[in-house]
C-alpha cells in the first residue's frame, strides 16, 4: 500500500504518494514516554459508580483488589514489541535520576538508548492506571523528566529511518517530533493517546496534516470529533487515513477509499488491557515495514494486542511469533503475508 505524505497545509495542494518504507531504510523511529506503571484492577464497573448528574461534585474512590508496579510508557512499549517482532527501533524518550535500572534492561534487550535523554534532577515519568472488569481505564500521568526533555539531533540516523510513530508524551515534544518527520519527509503514524485532550483544534489540524496515519482508541476518537467538530468523513480533510481501535470489538480504518470495520482477534482471557494498544501499533508498524497493506498490518496489530492482554504488565518476556500469525489466521480466515 502506498501511503500519502502531506506536502502542504493547504487543502488544495495534491499529496504525493510514496512507498511506506524507503528501500534501504531499516529502523523505525519511536518517540513516546518511558514510564513506571502502577496498575490497579477494580472488580466492578467504573460507569456504575459515576452519576452523570453529580460530576460537578465528583468525589469517588475505587477499592482495588490487585496492584502491580511495572516498567512501561508508550515509547518503550512500542519499541519493546517491535523488538519481539524482530524490528529495529530507534527510541527517543527521557528518563529521570531513578531510571538507571530501566535503561540497563532496555540495553539487555538490544533496544538502542543513545537518544534516551537523562534528566538528573527529575523523576522518571509515572502512570497510575486503574482498569475495571470491562477493560475501561482511568489513568493519571506525571511526566517527570519527559516534561524537560529536548528533541535530539538525528542527522546521522536520518537515512536509516524508514517510518516513525509519535506517541503520547510531553505535548511540546510530540509537536516537535511530528514537525521533524514532516520536514524530513518521513511517513509518520501520529498516536495522540491520552494527550489528545492536551491539543486544541488548530493544533490537532496542523498535526494531522503533517501525519500519514492517525491512530486512536474509541474514547480518543470521540474526543477528536468533539474537538474538531467533525465526523468520520470530514476528518479525512485533515489526514489521509485514520485507524480507530475498539478494544474487544475490533478496529476501523477510515480512508478516501471508504470505511473498513474489522472484528477483534480474540484472546484466551484478559488479565490486564494496559499496553494492548501499543502492541497493536507495533504490529501495524511491523506490517508496514514489510510492505504490507495497511489492513493486513492492522490485523497483525490486533493479534499482538490479543496476546498482550493475557499477561500482567506491558512488556512481555518473550513472544511466540508463529502463534501470533496462527491466531490472526484463525480470526480472519486467511494467512497474513510473510515478514521480510
Amino acid at each position: 500500500m502506498s501511503l500519502e505524505i502531506p506536502r502542504s497545509f493547504s487543502s488544495g495542494i495534491p499529496r504525493v504518494l510514496v512507498p511506506p518504507f524507503p528501500r534501504m531504510a531499516k529502523r523505525i523511529l519511536v518517540t513516546g514516554s518511558l514510564a513506571y506503571d502502577l496498575l490497579l484492577n477494580y472488580d466492578g464497573s467504573f460507569t456504575q459508580s459515576l452519576r452523570p448528574d453529580s460530576l460537578e461534585s465528583l468525589s469517588v474512590s475505587f477499592f482495588c483488589s490487585h496492584f502491580a508496579r511495572h516498567r512501561g510508557g508508550t515509547g518503550v512499549n512500542v519499541a519493546w514489541n517491535l523488538k519481539l517482532l524482530k524490528r529495529d527501533a530507534l527510541l527517543v524518550a527521557a528518563v529521570g535520576y531513578d531510571g538507571d535500572e530501566y535503561l540497563d534492561i532496555l540495553k539487555k534487550r538490544s533496544i538502542a538508548t543513545e537518544h534516551v535523554e537523562r534528566i538528573d534532577d527529575a523523576v522518571t515519568a509515572t502512570a497510575v492506571i486503574g482498569s475495571d472488569s470491562s477493560e475501561r481505564q482511568i489513568a493519571f500521568f506525571h511526566p517527570g523528566a519527559d516534561a524537560r526533555s529536548t528533541w535530539p539531533d538525528l542527522k546521522e540516523e536520518r537515512e536509516d529511518i524508514a517510518y516513525a510513530i509519535v506517541g503520547a508524551r510531553d505535548p511540546h515534544q510530540m509537536m516537535r517530533a511530528v514537525e521533524w518527520c514532516f520536514e524530513q519527509k518521513i511517513p509518520v503514524l501520529f498516536d495522540p493517546g491520552q494527550q489528545t485532550i492536551a491539543f486544541g483544534p488548530d493544533e490537532l489540524k496542523r498535526l494531522f496534516k503533517m501525519s500519514t496515519v492517525v491512530i486512536v482508541n474509541d474514547y480518543e476518537w470521540k474526543t477528536l470529533c468533539r474537538t474538531l467538530k467533525c465526523d468520520e468523513e470530514s476528518v479525512l480533510r485533515y489526514v489521509p487515513t485514520l485507524v480507530a481501535t475498539h478494544g474487544g470489538e475490533g478496529f476501523t480504518v477510515y480512508s478516501k477509499k471508504g470505511v473498513r470495520g474489522v472484528r477483534a482477534c480474540a484472546s484466551k482471557g484478559v488479565v490486564n488491557p494496559t499496553g494492548a494498544g501499543d502492541a497493536f501499533r507495533a504490529g501495524v508498524l511491523t506490517g508496514l515495514s514489510a510492505g504490507w497493506e495497511l489492513l493486513d498490518a492492522c490485523k497483525l496489530g490486533a493479534a499482538m494486542g490479543s496476546f498482550n492482554v493475557e499477561y500482567e504488565g506491558t512488556l512481555l518476556d518473550s513472544l511466540d511469533v508463529p502463534a501470533v500469525f496462527a491466531r490472526a489466521k484463525e480470526a480472519y480466515g486467511e494467512a497474513l503475508p510473510e515478514l521480510r
